[in-house]
């Protein structure tokens, strides 16, 4: 039976000491901290507009979850935090169910490959390194890709010249694709092949990071398959639901690694925190909340990059008592 206890060691040091004993993880950790990790990424989904599992999984990693539980947890809050976005843009009528129905039929393909994978690194041995590897690419390559990109943005705001609008253009071969589909809300004509691949990679990386993927899959839907802005958002995240939540039912199913206790702390923290990032981004400007989090993005994949370079404090002794 899952069960959880609370430590309090000292009365002096009670926040200090306090642990909570997590079942799936098989780690205690300070609940303040869990509770602040989730509190800290819900200010972030409320500043920048994104669901933050692609940080929080990280931010698990570097408190000492099991990167096994780390993704399989994270993608059950990516559920919560995409049902209460997307309601709000089915109120806005900004959701193209029918773009969504496709890009989940590819998701759901890919995240089963993905489970596949990831069930495979785990029989090697392997998942962990994996994992935190394929961590330190993306975040690395996202986080110097939003760096530039907000400097460049901060450099035109300055600048008086007068800046010619962007026109959004689809790709020839997004034209030219059979099997072409019309896509009303998003006043397209494509072929449903490049949803479904966008939907399929989205839904990999789902099963085996732990992430929504709306950082790949926004710009994707909005310069590959040439979406308006204002349905994309909403879109992705209906997408996003169903995906991660077949994600997390198979890792609940096949690995046992879903911390019900973890992620009831997480998602606390991530409501509570969401108000305030809403609040908090209402001061700043878009091109400052864009440096501040691609430098965020940059600094966790330093840092697990660094983790994984140094030498462990503690070495398995393979050795036998009394032996030779």
């Amino acid at each position: 039976m899952a069960a959880f206890f609370i430590d309090f060691n000292g009365g002096a040091g009670l926040t200090k000491n306090m642990q909570i004993y997590l079942p799936i993880a098989e780690v205690s950790a300070n609940p303040l901290i869990l509770l602040g990790i989730g509190g800290f990424v819900g200010i972030l989904s409320g500043m920048f507009g994104v669901g933050g599992g692609f940080l929080i999984t990280p931010m698990l990693f570097l408190i000492g979850i099991p990167p096994a539980v780390a993704v399989a947890t994270s993608a059950n809050q990516v559920v919560a935090s995409s049902i209460s976005g997307v309601l709000a843009h089915f109120r806005k009528r900004t959701v193209d169910l029918k773009m969504g129905g496709v890009l989940l039929a590819g998701g759901l393909v890919g995240a089963a490959i993905g489970m596949t994978l990831f069930n495979l690194m785990k029989s090697l041995g392997q998942v962990d390194l994996a994992v935190q590897l394929c961590y330190v690419l993306f975040l690395g390559v996202i986080g110097g890709l939003m760096f530039i990109e907000s400097l460049n943005a901060i450099r035109r705001s300055r600048s008086t010249a007068p800046v010619a609008p962007y026109k959004r253009r689809q790709r020839s071969w997004v034209q030219t694709m059979p099997l072409k589909m019309r896509f009303r809300a998003s006043n397209l004509y494509i072929s449903a092949f490049p949803p479904v691949f966008v939907g399929f990679g989205v839904g990999v990386l789902s099963a085996v990071m732990g992430v929504g993927g709306g950082f790949i899959m926004v710009p994707a839907m909005i310069y590959i398959l040439g979406m308006p802005t204002k349905v994309v958002i909403g879109t992705s995240l209906f997408q996003i639901i169903f995906v991660a939540g077949f994600t997390t039912m198979m890792h609940a199913a096949t690995n046992f690694s879903v911390d019900v206790v973890l992620a009831l702390f997480l998602l606390v923290g991530g409501v509570l925190g969401a108000q305030l990032g809403t609040r908090i981004g209402a001061y700043l400007k878009a091109e400052q909340l864009r440096v501040l989090l691609s430098l965020l993005v940059l600094s966790v994949s330093i840092k697990i990059g660094f983790e994984l370079l140094l030498e462990p404090g503690d070495h398995f002794n393979l050795s036998v008592s009394g032996g030779v």
